[in-house]
């Protein structure tokens, strides 16, 4: 099913980040898994971001089919807005759904996409499907301060349940205790439809979505994926399990970088 979740990071003036990331297993009935599944993906010409949760197959084929289409500029009117961005994207993901076969999805299926006008405006909305009640699309207010934005998934509860334990610390509501407690809560998780390596895109106040390298136990993931005996590993950015900005060569936090405790760390 997945753990899910968005937060954004404010400095003293203004949001200066938001962030999606998520776990990498996918999972079947017979308890068999595979925790190599990307499932949080940025626009490559928009400010956009975007990640679900749920049945996998159709929001895998359907989101692939929509960043290619973005890519090649033929998803979006010209000066869309993030308001006709996420309109335009949430007709993408119904359009055939009534030739799916029914019988080939899971029970639900939920999507995060953030967007972003101008430096400082952003847009969040979930887009769910469940059986019983069809497609339904819902804004989801943005926080005034660095906090989570919405949890999605069947691992919410144990990671809400770990929060509190964050929150009552020094870190508080911050960027990097929330990036902390979804590490920390993947290490220790019961949910055997949760695991595999966390994963991150981020949208800013310039520029589109970002794609970001996580090192997670001494290990180098991109979506999920572990990369091996790379020599050119720099030309996307590098969070640590602190959410340390770090070098994706030596896996080492950069020099310039501030440090994150994390005095619950695992």
């Amino acid at each position: 099913m997945t753990l899910l979740l968005s937060w954004i990071g404010k400095d003293s003036r203004k949001i200066s980040s938001i962030y999606i990331a998520s776990d990498s297993r996918i999972s079947w009935d017979n308890h068999k898994r595979w925790d190599y599944a990307q499932k949080v993906f940025a626009f490559q010409n928009t400010p956009d971001i975007i990640g679900y949760c749920g049945d996998v197959v159709y929001p895998t084929i359907k989101i692939n089919q929509i960043l290619d289409k973005e890519k090649n500029n033929l998803l979006f009117p010209s000066c869309c807005n993030s308001s006709e961005r996420s309109e335009v994207i949430y007709r993408e993901l119904k359009n055939k759904f009534n030739d799916y076969p029914p019988d080939a999805l899971g029970k639900s299926i939920e999507i995060l996409h953030i967007s972003r006008d101008n430096k400082t405006d952003f847009l969040c909305n979930v887009f769910r499907w469940c059986k019983n009640e069809g497609w339904s699309k819902n804004n989801i207010s943005i926080p005034e301060h660095s906090d989570k934005v919405i949890v999605l998934g069947s691992g919410k509860e144990e990671f809400y349940k770990r929060y509190l334990e964050y929150l009552a610390g020094n870190s508080g509501k911050t960027s990097r205790a929330l990036f902390q407690c979804l590490c920390h809560t993947l290490l220790k998780i019961k949910d055997i439809y949760c695991g595999g390596a966390p994963q991150l895109v981020g949208l800013y106040n310039n520029n589109n979505g970002k794609d970001l390298g996580i090192v997670y136990q001494d290990k180098r993931y991109y979506h999920g994926n572990e990369l091996e005996d790379l020599d050119e590993v720099n030309n996307i950015k590098w969070r640590n399990e602190l959410f340390e900005c770090c070098d994706g060569f030596s896996k080492k936090i950069l020099d310039s970088a501030q440090r994150q405790p994390n005095e619950l760390r695992p």
